[in-house]
């Protein structure tokens, strides 16, 4: 084994800390909307924490290690660009603002609000499946994960009997998870996934800074030079041959930012758990502080382990961990070992107790968040809408929680006999834009245009849902069959054309199918909605405006904001806190953005060495250590103020029983 008892000690410690918050949190779930979306409390550092670490999880900790083991420092800095995007996504509330408007448990409430009670239930069945698949590998990356972290043997000798570990670990990470969400709903996963976030946060904080202490920056940068001259890992504008997580990548990823925003349900409940529509745009503006802590890790960590494994220094340590690999399986499963394999190697007694408790609260925050997710969304948009009359609320929850326990039996099987091919991230693209490839363009038209219609939001979904599925299933075929040229087979023309196409198909990316999908349903979304029969929707209904307000969803502050406020997208619901978080989410993004604009003005005209980007990243890592710290601070003092007041709110508050995600109709007309 690779732990020690003061590891196993920590581990467990961690775990007993959870299920305390659990336990505390449990009474206070006592009707459909506190299990779904904890009554609708949730202030905006509690929905920004949990809903990271929600979002980050085993799987996704595991498959950044892996991305930018192989991209280096150069994706980062095209990053710099996206941060510009995400400020302008978050201080506007694009989509998110309006979807919390309209009040909606989920998201293909809103489509039946606002297209008709039949798409509502091919959406969520749509986002079901997807989320279904997607999730499919969750269980396995993360079991893999702490039998090679922890050393655990790959059998177990009960009598005569060898039982293989894998599926015992799977068995006791998902028991875990379920209970989570069994004994509280949505309030248990806040609670428990926001003291996890805390936790994390300090430990990666901690991970590398003493990660930095044990390899020399030197040895860093002499690692990083080995690579191929059009790959470069220190470079940005010296990566034409980076293969998958290049410039292209990172483009897609932009777009997609912006088209995707809010589409992919894993983490649907935050949609909804904000108190107010300003306090789930604030934790938005947030979103653009808190990932410092995980964005050291994510960022420093991959690269210290490329070091381990190409610096001479280091070729004890490299060959040990390719011999622990070497029987993992498949060589996509082997890259995703090979970085936790090595923190095994260089971390001491503590800190690797530590990193197992940060793996497992990542693990159990994603999973009881999925878990809940594609649970609530079978029985909220694909049962219920079928129903005449509403579940009674005991009926209600007890199928949400038997809809989740299958989910869980499921993601255990396909997790035991699926056979992963692709790396972490491309197969997250090409499963999730199953969904997200169409439902884009149905959730923003929706939204800000009321042109948008029924058929068109039919049009974009089943547009995307097709590509992605089509990408799926020839990614199945074998790669022999895609070698022959088209005029070796004596095809015609078309036949060649037809060919060429085909193998296109089959060697593009799951990220390039995602970009496929969601441009085709864009353009069929508008193009059905000009074209077809006109269709004007009562936005004033759909988000509670003016006569259909409701009461305490909007605090106003000041009636009249200045119009300089305005434009900074700061309205009647801002205090002066409010603008002072706006203001220094402003300045920090646009130094970073000046830096990046004069960086690559410069570098397109001179020749820049590497031996200037190399103390270029070294002064951000320094950067990068002081805010982490600082946001640490900042986020657990708000955080626990969030929790306290979510659980006054729930010891008070009225409970609505027909407040359960079902739309009465006049009609059901499309």
């Amino acid at each position: 084994m690779n732990m020690a008892p003061v590891d196993w000690g920590i581990l467990l410690g961690v775990l007993a800390v959870m299920i305390f918050g659990v336990l505390l949190s449990r009474n206070y779930m006592r009707s459909v909307a506190d299990f779904l979306a904890a009554g609708r409390t949730a202030g905006r550092y509690a929905v920004s924490i949990a809903s990271g670490i929600a979002g980050l999880g085993a799987i996704t900790i595991v498959g950044l290690l892996e991305m930018n083991y192989i991209a280096g420092f150069s994706m980062t800095w095209w990053g710099f660009t996206m941060s510009v995007v995400i400020l302008i996504l978050t201080v506007s509330g694009w989509v998110i603002y309006r979807f919390r408007s309209t009040r909606s448990l989920t998201l293909a409430e809103y489509f039946e609000r606002r297209y008709s009670r039949k798409f509502r239930i091919f959406a969520g069945l749509v986002a079901f499946l997807s989320g279904l698949i997607n999730f499919g590998i969750f269980p396995a990356v993360g079991a893999r994960f702490f039998i090679y972290f922890c050393g655990l043997p790959q059998t177990l000798a009960v009598g005569a009997l060898a039982i293989p570990t894998f599926p015992l670990v799977m068995i006791v990470l998902l028991g875990l998870a379920l209970f989570f969400v069994f004994s509280g709903g949505q309030i248990a996963v806040i609670v428990t996934d926001f003291a996890q976030g805390l936790f994390v946060n300090i430990v990666f904080v901690a991970i590398v800074l003493y990660l930095f202490t044990q390899v020399d920056w030197t040895q860093i940068i002499s690692a990083l030079e080995s690579a191929p001259q059009d790959a470069s890992l220190i470079n940005p504008f010296k990566t034409g041959h980076v293969e998958d997580f290049n410039l292209v990548y990172f483009v897609i990823g932009i777009f997609g930012v912006i088209y995707g925003a809010m589409s992919w349900q894993g983490t649907q409940a935050y949609n909804t758990s904000a108190r107010s529509a300003h306090e789930a745009k604030m934790a938005g503006v947030l979103g653009n502080w808190k990932g410092f802590p995980q964005g050291l890790f994510i960022l420093f960590v991959p690269i210290i382990i490329y070091t381990v494994m190409h610096h001479p220094d280091f070729a004890g340590i490299a060959e040990s961990v390719q011999t622990t690999i070497a029987s993992a399986g498949s060589e996509a499963v082997q890259s995703q070992l090979r970085g936790p394999v090595v923190l095994t190697k260089i971390l001491p007694v503590g800190l690797i107790g530590a990193f197992a408790a940060v793996m497992l609260a990542a693990f159990i925050s994603t999973h009881d968040t999925y878990l809940h997710s594609w649970g609530s969304i079978l029985i909220q948009d694909v049962v219920m809408p079928f129903r005449k009359k509403p579940f009674t609320e005991k009926q209600h929850l007890r199928l949400l929680k038997l809809s989740i326990l299958g989910v869980a039996v499921f993601i255990f099987f396909f997790s035991l006999l699926f056979q992963q091919s692709e790396y972490i991230f491309l197969f997250f693209a090409i499963t999730g834009a199953i969904f997200a490839g169409g439902s884009g363009a149905v959730i923003i038209g929706g939204l800000y245009w009321k042109r948008g219609t029924a058929a068109a939001a039919w049009t974009a979904l089943i547009t995307g849902s097709t590509v992605a599925v089509g990408g799926i299933l020839i990614h199945r075929l074998p790669e022999a069959m895609f070698y022959a040229g088209p005029v070796d087979l004596n095809l015609t023309r078309l036949g060649q054309l037809g060919w060429e196409t085909a193998r296109w198909l089959y060697f593009i990316n799951g990220q390039q199918y995602w970009a496929v999908a969601m441009g085709a349903s864009t353009l069929l979304y508008v193009l059905v909605s000009l074209l077809g029969k006109r269709q004007v929707a009562d936005f004033d209904k759909l988000l509670h405006r003016g006569k259909y307000a409701v009461a305490d969803e909007t605090k106003v502050v000041n009636a009249a904001p200045s119009r300089g406020w305005r434009l900074l997208g700061m309205g009647k619901e801002f205090t002066r806190a409010d603008r002072a978080i706006y203001i220094a989410t402003y300045i920090h993004t646009a130094v970073w953005f000046t830096i990046f604009v004069v960086g690559t003005i410069h570098n397109l005209r001179h020749d820049v060495p590497d031996s200037a980007w190399t103390s270029f990243w070294r002064k951000y890592f320094y950067v990068q250590v002081v805010f982490s710290i600082l946001v640490i601070v900042w986020f657990t003092i708000g955080g626990f103020r969030d929790i306290r007041d979510m659980f006054r709110r729930l010891s008070v508050m009225k409970r609505d029983a027909a407040d359960d995600g079902m739309v009465v109709h006049e009609d059901d007309t499309e």
